[in-house]
């Protein structure tokens, strides 16, 4: 039997594309299934990006691109950052990669090793700490709190550095918790990194479009950062690409021949057609992302006041994104027993919290990238399922939960 590097074991997986294969099979066996844990867009593609794909391969489009993207792709980018943010950036500090992991793949790769920390959100997207690990580095979790609308609090995060420390990892708006980092709490954290200038920052706004209330506050906006910021960001939400897989960084001019190498012997260069696919959506009309966010916010006013009068759950309103976090620890169950109870007995598909971090364990993740039909019909099965259990809102939880709960974002 083949050898494998001892450094495999390391690696974890995404727990939604578990529960996906599960959920999946139990509809074959002829399960009705309401899917609410994976987190992509239930919108198709705009037509108007699908049809510059199409044309892009009928124009005979099929060969190598440069490794960092096609120049035209690249100036769009450039030209969305400054139409969303203000800035004025480079096309030459654009990587375009195929998706948004790859970025975050990269940028952990680069800085991480034995003896080395990188500080990342808990609870969190899984990948962070998964390649941290593989990486060699220590994963060193950076705590939101559900008091906080799931932000962290800067000075907490500045305590975190230490001199091993090499890249800070941010996300927001968040998976898995929606949350969004407030400007104010940004400031001070962009303030005392003057202290750490050998630390980078690794800022993940995929779902930086994705905002019900004010603007989004993008780390590129600090100019200080420049020489040590690295942003992701892509296609796969804001315009419903997830399986076009178009993502892009933003590098420091220092970093990005480094970052252009591992595309160079990883990839080689993102599919073309896929490439002029994303011009379109970048320089086409903007209603179809409009709209897509329009209905996350109905959605959002649904099933937050919903999962708030379930027993035992009480539920932080998301800033952004398309997931619902609530707490479940007045129902008595654990994250994963109730993940895999709604999904086995109630055909309610969510993710354990755990699934995010240590710090995500007593709450489960619901997408609400599914109709306003499914998400009603999953959360009365969710109730009449807590009901057979024996679990009854009561005045004193109700009460509790509403003193617990933090304020809307």
């Amino acid at each position: 039997m083949p050898i494998l590097s001892g450094r495999m074991s390391l690696l974890g997986t995404e727990s939604a594309f578990e529960v996906l294969a599960r959920a999946t099979a139990l509809q074959r066996e002829g399960r009705s299934i309401i899917n609410l844990g994976i987190g992509q867009p239930d919108f198709p593609t705009p037509g108007h990006i699908v049809e510059a794909g199409r044309k892009a391969l009928a124009d005979g489009h099929h060969g190598y691109t440069p490794a960092n993207g096609i120049l035209p792709l690249r100036e769009a980018v450039v030209a969305d950052l400054h139409r969303r943010h203000g800035v004025t950036i480079s096309p030459d500090r654009v990587l375009v990669v195929p998706g948004g992991k790859v970025t975050m793949f990269f940028a952990i790769q680069m800085f991480g090793e034995p003896g080395a920390e990188i500080i990342y959100p808990n609870p969190g997207f899984p990948i962070y700490e998964s390649v941290i690990r593989f990486s060699g580095a220590t994963p060193v979790p950076m705590p939101l709190h559900e008091s906080k609308g799931f932000s962290f609090d800067a000075e907490e995060v500045l305590g975190l550095i230490t001199p091993r420390t090499r890249l800070i990892i941010l996300n927001s708006p968040g998976n898995p918790t929606g949350g969004v980092v407030p400007k104010s709490e940004l400031d001070r954290l962009v303030a005392g990194l003057e202290r750490h200038p050998q630390v980078a920052v690794m800022s993940d706004e995929i779902y930086g479009e994705m905002l019900y209330e004010g603007t989004h506050t993008s780390l590129t906006t600090y100019p200080e950062l420049e020489d040590r910021l690295i942003l992701l960001d892509g296609w796969s939400k804001t315009y419903a690409m997830t399986g076009w897989r178009l993502g892009f960084g933003v590098w420091p001019a220092s970093l990005l021949p480094h970052a252009e190498r591992l595309a160079i012997n990883s990839h080689s260069c993102v599919n073309a057609a896929a490439q002029y696919a994303g011009i379109a959506a970048m320089t086409g009309p903007r209603e179809p992302a409009a709209r897509m966010v329009a209905s996350f916010a109905e959605r959002r006013a649904y099933i937050v006041p919903a999962l708030q009068a379930l027993p035992g759950f009480r539920c932080a309103t998301p800033g952004g994104a398309f997931y619902a976090f609530p707490n479940i620890t007045g129902t008595g169950f654990g994250s994963r027993p109730l993940q895999s109870l709604l999904l086995e007995e109630a055909g309610v598909a969510s993710v354990s919290g755990t699934s995010f971090g240590a710090l995500g364990d007593g709450h489960l993740r619901f997408s609400y990238a599914a109709s306003l039909d499914a998400l009603k019909e999953a959360v009365a099965r969710i109730g009449d399922w807590l009901q057979k259990q024996g679990r009854e809102p009561s005045r004193e939880t109700e009460a509790r939960d509403e003193a617990l709960l933090p304020p809307a974002a």
